[in-house]
């Protein structure tokens, strides 16, 4: 008989069956923040691991999708904090300034973070244009094997992060120690070549397997009114390019600034620097309705900027061929547009006219296409590439950022094209062409009100300079945040997203079915989430009844904690009489959260923020018995996340499950002291053989062979007995299941072999407790190696099996060894 497990008729019905299983399901899949970012960054994971200290690990996890995050925390207009819930409660987590954080912190330390790039796989890619969007390719390819070669008009790499953002907002030191990361990763740069007259898209297609234009959008918009051929009148980009080269324009005493966008503010605030007495704004709408960023419109008036809300440019009118004043049209606010801002209407027959030396035109930019004549472009002069595969209409040949179909847009845009073209160029290169398509999933719906309860603190403000400071110069205007106003930043975070997203099968199998439940929405259950477990968060609302957490707890375990209880719509997987977890006989063993499909049952973790992270896994055994169970350690960075079982024959008790915690602990002992002052292990041990003479040693017996070696001849140097002890407090039903190997520390045969005798409560004048533990001597304590402080008087840093190798000695005589995990 043949199966057949793919039909389409196959097909659709497990996409009805999902569909279905989504229409009761209340998930929130990715944080808001990281699904409004244009570039797909984790926002939430790495603002949870600066809260939690893993400045690091933050680092690495902003780079898998940003190679230049000093840079885009600085001048990024951060749609991901528009999107946080927090400010439901009250602000916004301050995400961009923590990315600028972690990013500093790399960039000033003695050694730089560099990822992992494949072997060169012998193929070529050559990228136009050293901005945002064309260095992110290049990155991004690196990393993938590739042979990149980088383009640019401009005698420096960085496009306009360089020559259209001014110093005071992105100083050039940072920018060029992010880029020379980039050159060190392998990337080739080659400055002063220009499309179209050094080189054009043909001959780099003919020497390269693939070609990636990335020539942003460096012309200024005209306003096409009377008078901006006047001597006088400047381009917004044009302007802040020759300031950042060294070469600024005389504006004179009164300046006009045309626009509300970024680049308006740019140059207001620049031509504020340059000496300008009096500097206007030209925008057409009310200051509501400004694109530009609060904190830049903010800052511009306090520098001194004049706001001319509610005109527009009508002529710029000249004397002797020179600017000498300007007519402005008088607005007011008309009907929404299709944006949902007001539209300017024009007050028939009102104007107004102001007395300018300059007029800066900052309302827009537009790509240069000299050189782009081989390609298919837009009606308004940009690249038609493809929304899925980024591919022109010259076969091999991609495009990515401001130059491309709609136009100019926001560097983070173009860092997040730059990173999906780079992987469809890889596999078109590898033959075969796979697009970009947004993944699917599950999103949560939060109100003011489901936040009520919710402690209100205000955002951390960034210390930065005042204006009567800042106005004459460029200094960089943000001093950047300390690391402890960036944890308690960070530490605001409320941890949407769901912990299992990286590993739910409900969403890799929606994804892989093309699942469509907005035709099957209606009401959802309510049952909230279950947090009186130690362990263990039972979120009831992401349940779909599967079963297996049931069956395993029965079946397998022979518990029973967990039940189907109620019929119906109403039914829920609770403990019987819908109990509290905790007054559950479950025994924490953790099968149930292996098991889960959906993550409706997750681990309690120590850290402060939980963050979904897609964590390495590490196989090694677990050491907190003689069993010397398998065991699979997920890690992310130097911190354990979960713990399960290393193979289908493995059951963990909650030592192996959830027994790690101590290891995460953010004051776990780090350091050696003798009497409360820091010192080294050797003078530690020292002191410690010292005050030890004729007393006792205490050994756990979960320690490792190497270290009872190592604390044996310890206690024979310094004339102290030795005995074994082995911290245990399981209860009837865990013996029941894990057997009396239970009862047994994990080196016990070991210490055995070699007559060391269990502590049976032994007196003596002073005791030393080695590996951990938690045993109370007959005599004085004096010295304890742990994860934690007490009273002991010297006090030494424990290193657990899960963090070296270690050899373990069965009854049966045969040896396991551990793996370090972190």
């Amino acid at each position: 008989m043949i199966v057949k497990t793919q039909t389409e008729r196959v097909q659709k019905s497990r996409r009805f069956a999902l569909n279905m299983l989504l229409s009761n399901h209340t998930g929130d899949c990715k944080a808001p923040c990281s699904l409004a970012c244009p570039a797909g960054t984790d926002c939430q994971g790495y603002v949870g691991l600066i809260a939690n200290g893993e400045y690091e690990a933050a680092l690495r996890l902003i780079k898998e999708r940003i190679p230049l995050p000093a840079a885009i925390g600085r001048v990024c207009p951060h749609p991901c904090q528009k999107a946080c819930r927090r400010q439901l409660v009250e602000d916004p987590i301050q995400i961009a300034y923590l990315k600028s954080f972690a990013a500093d912190l790399d960039l000033n330390g003695d050694e730089h973070y560099f990822p992992v790039c494949q072997p060169k796989n012998g193929k070529t890619v050559s990228v136009i244009g050293g901005g945002p969007g064309g260095l992110s390719a290049a990155y991004f390819l690196t990393i993938k094997g590739y042979s990149v070669k980088v383009y640019d008009k401009m005698p420096k790499m960085g496009g306009m992060l360089r020559y259209g953002i001014p110093q005071y907002r992105l100083p050039k030191e940072k920018l060029d120690a992010e880029i020379a990361l980039i050159e060190q990763l392998g990337v080739e740069f080659i400055n002063n070549k220009a499309l179209g007259k050094d080189f054009t898209v043909e001959s780099l297609k003919t020497e390269s397997d693939a070609v990636i234009v990335a020539v942003g959008a460096w012309k200024s918009s005209p306003m096409r009114v009377t008078g901006e051929d006047l001597d006088g009148v400047y381009g917004g980009i044009d302007f802040l390019r020759g300031v950042i080269e060294g070469n600024p324009v005389a504006l004179g005493r009164n300046v006009a600034v045309c626009g509300g966008g970024n680049t308006a503010m740019d140059a207001c605030r620049t031509a504020v620097r340059l000496g300008a007495e009096n500097v206007y704004v030209i925008y057409r709408r009310t200051r509501n309705e400004m694109p530009a960023e609060k904190i830049e419109i903010d800052e511009a008036e306090e520098e001194g900027v004049i706001y001319k809300f509610l005109t527009n440019p009508a002529e710029i009118i000249g004397a002797n061929g020179k600017v000498s004043q300007m007519k402005l049209q008088v607005m007011e606010l008309g009907e929404p547009d299709a944006g949902g801002r007001r539209s300017p209407v024009p007050v028939e027959g009102k104007f107004e006219t102001l007395d300018v030396d300059s007029v800066i035109m900052a309302i827009g930019q537009q790509t240069d296409t000299n050189g782009l004549e081989s390609l298919e472009l837009t009606r308004k002069g940009t690249i038609v590439a493809d929304e899925s595969t980024f591919m022109t209409s010259m076969e091999g040949v991609f495009a990515v950022g401001d130059a491309t179909n709609k136009g100019a847009s926001i560097a983070i845009a173009a860092i997040g094209e730059a990173q999906k073209a780079a992987d469809v160029v890889d596999s078109y290169l590898n033959g075969y062409t796979v697009g970009y398509h947004k993944p699917f999933v599950v999103e949560k719906e939060v109100t003011a009100e489901d936040l009520a309860d919710r402690e209100k603190i205000s955002a951390a403000q960034m210390p930065h300079l005042s204006g009567e400071e800042r106005k004459n110069n460029f200094k960089e205007v943000n001093f950047g945040f300390a690391r402890e106003t960036a944890q308690k930043e960070a530490s605001r975070c409320l941890e949407c997203g769901c912990l299992d997203y990286f590993k739910c099968k409900l969403l890799k199998y929606s994804r892989e079915y093309g699942v469509e439940p907005e035709p099957y929405a209606g009401a959802k259950s309510k049952n909230g989430k279950d947090a009186s477990h130690p362990h263990i968060i039972h979120d009831h609302d992401k349940c779909i009844l599967c079963g297996q957490c049931v069956r395993v707890c029965d079946e397998v375990m022979g518990v029973t904690a967990l039940g189907l209880v109620n019929r119906g719509f109403v039914t829920v997987v609770s403990p019987e009489f819908r109990q509290n977890f905790d007054s559950s006989r479950c025994i924490s063993c953790g099968q149930c959260i292996s098991l889960c499909p959906t993550g409706a049952l997750e681990p309690k973790t120590p850290f402060r923020k939980n963050v979904p992270l897609n964590t390495k896994a590490n196989q090694t055994v677990c050491t907190g018995c003689a069993k010397l169970c398998s065991l699979t350690v997920h890690t992310y960075g130097s911190s354990i996340v979960r713990c399960e079982p290393g193979n289908e024959d493995t059951v963990l008790c909650k030592v192996g499950a959830f027994g790690f915690a101590p290891l995460n602990n953010p004051v776990r002992l780090s350091a050696c002291s003798v009497d409360g002052k820091e010192v080294s292990r050797e003078e530690a041990l020292k002191v410690l053989g010292e005050r030890i003479q004729g007393g006792a040693i205490l050994l756990n017996a979960n320690m490792s062979k190497e270290a009872i070696d190592d604390v044996l001849a310890f206690a024979k140097a310094n004339g102290a007995a030795a005995f074994s002890f082995f911290d245990w407090d399981e209860s009837e039903a865990e013996l029941r299941v894990f057997g009396k190997a239970r009862k047994t520390g994990a080196n016990a045969a070991y210490l055995a072999s070699l007559g060391v005798k269990s502590y049976d409560g032994e007196k003596a004048e002073s005791f030393a407790v080695f590996g951990g533990g938690e045993i109370h001597p007959n005599g004085k304590l004096i010295g304890y190696e742990g994860f934690e402080c007490n009273e002991a008087q010297i006090l030494l840093p424990y290193v657990s099996a899960l963090e070296t190798v270690g050899t373990f000695v069965k009854a049966d005589g045969s040896t396991v060894k551990t793996n370090p995990c972190i």
